[in-house]
């Protein structure tokens, strides 16, 4: 198959190569020309703008975004205006489902197809191999499963049985109409959120397990540490890391990623624990709250994001106005 790809970040020239890897040609754009020339080297087709992509695609054409969602509505309009009918646009980005539902109205009206494409990888996805949620035109979906299945993680792979593997063993999914595919991403991305906290929060209390080492205290402005002595492990929390990727029930890719991380820097002194989100952990929460289903983990993980950045130091001072006004409580300097 052809297929051409807008958008050669992090993912999407990894994705490009990992297509080409199965036999498929890609015409590719970026606005950084340098990132074109890269695979251009690698065997793909290089373009010098959409017009020129869309000029070397052939009907009917398909071409797959890999852009900020910010900039999405602006690269499609300008898209159908230089595609034909029964071509195909998929949205592989951290979209919001919402938008799918009114973008697949508005293009299916020019008669252009559209997808919208949970993609989960990372830039590890190169070597590992893509999770695709995919909603949208059930008929442009059937015509691209070649395409899904190169980028999907066992592709390439057989799983030691004689029985039919689904496309979801296989690691891509047909999950309904638009908006379908970012809605079941967006859950999934949640869900991240939520066991990056758990992890982080339990080696945090590993962390600080010495803290009866210390001198303590003792004034009307500190709780007391009851029993100094129950806390003087000076645990290797990189060790223990790497201890729980070995048949504990914690143990997933994740963990191991978070392993990797202590090894090239136990002390993680270079990171300020600044922690940004793209928007899913807000849109998963925002239909939790509309649907009435309780996600406590999933809200407090994101709003554990938001403290991260500063947006807590207000309410903060404005707690220890309060303490001030009614108690005399001034702020200890540490």
């Amino acid at each position: 198959m052809r297929i051409g790809m807008i958008g050669l970040g992090r993912m999407g020239a990894n994705m490009v190569r990992r297509i080409m890897r199965a036999g498929h040609v890609c015409v590719v754009f970026d606005l950084d020309a340098d990132l074109v020339s890269a695979l251009q080297m690698e065997g793909a087709v290089g373009a010098s703008s959409m017009e020129d992509l869309v000029r070397k695609l052939e009907s009917a054409r398909v071409v797959w975004l890999m852009l900020p969602a910010g900039v999405v509505d602006s690269s499609l309009s300008e898209l159908s205006k230089i595609l034909k009918r029964n071509d195909i646009i998929i949205d592989g980005g951290n979209s919001h489902y919402i938008d799918d539902i009114r973008r697949a109205s508005e293009l299916s009206a020019k008669g252009l197809r559209y997808l919208d494409v949970g993609t989960s990888g990372g830039i590890w996805g190169l070597e590992r191999g893509y999770c695709l949620m995919i909603g949208g035109d059930s008929s442009a979906y059937q015509e691209l499963v070649p395409i899904f299945k190169a980028l999907a993680p066992e592709s390439e792979k057989g799983n030691g049985t004689s029985e039919p593997r689904s496309e979801a063993d296989v690691g891509f999914l047909y999950c309904g109409a638009s908006g379908a595919g970012h809605f079941v991403k967006m859950i999934h991305n949640g869900i991240e959120y939520g066991l990056m906290a758990s992890y982080a929060e339990g080696l945090n209390i590993l962390q600080h397990a010495n803290i009866g080492h210390s001198s303590q205290t003792v004034d009307a402005e500190t709780a007391p540490l009851r029993d100094p002595h129950h806390f003087q492990y000076d645990f290797d929390v990189p060790a223990i890391t790497a201890l729980w990727r070995r048949g504990s029930v914690i143990s997933s890719w994740l963990l191991d990623l978070t392993a990797q991380a202590f090894q090239n820097e136990p002390d993680l002194e270079s990171l300020h624990g600044r922690i940004s989100d793209s928007g899913e952990g807000r849109w998963a929460v925002n239909a939790a709250i509309e649907q009435g289903i309780p996600a406590p983990v999933l809200s407090a993980a994101l709003y554990q994001r938001f403290s991260s950045r500063g947006k807590d130091i207000f309410s903060r001072k404005v707690v220890s106005a309060m303490r001030r006004e009614f108690g005399g409580h001034h702020e200890k300097s540490n």
